[in-house]
């Protein structure tokens, strides 16, 4: 079961996610990133501290978010990742291309 709330902070939209983030549910965290980008916003911070577990699923769609953001001269950034997720996003080297911060507010202050 995945939970997603999108709230919009300015020049900015939050999208909080928890729940288990896998090849079942990806697909939904995807449409929502898609569809805050599809709507023009491209300064994103994906709260990521509710979420117990993210597969390469998972990735594949912060990734693909971040080329679009990127792309329009936005960015996608992670906030209070669990500590299992920290470590998937190391092992596959995102820590060193994806903006981490410790509070959503931290992130969200950060564009």
């Amino acid at each position: 079961m995945l939970d997603i709330h999108v709230e919009h902070d300015g020049e900015v939209v939050l999208i909080e996610v928890s729940g288990r983030v896998d090849s079942m549910t990806a697909n939904q965290f995807g449409e929502a990133l898609n569809q805050a980008i599809d709507e023009g916003n491209i300064n994103i911070v994906a709260d990521l501290s509710g979420v117990e577990y993210m597969s390469s699923a998972g990735l594949r769609e912060i990734v693909a978010a971040l080329k679009k953001v990127k792309r329009a001269s936005g960015d996608l950034r992670i906030a209070q990742p669990s500590n299992r997720v920290m470590e998937v996003f190391e092992m596959a080297g995102l820590d060193t291309i994806l903006q981490i911060f410790s509070s959503a507010q931290e992130a969200v202050g950060s564009f």
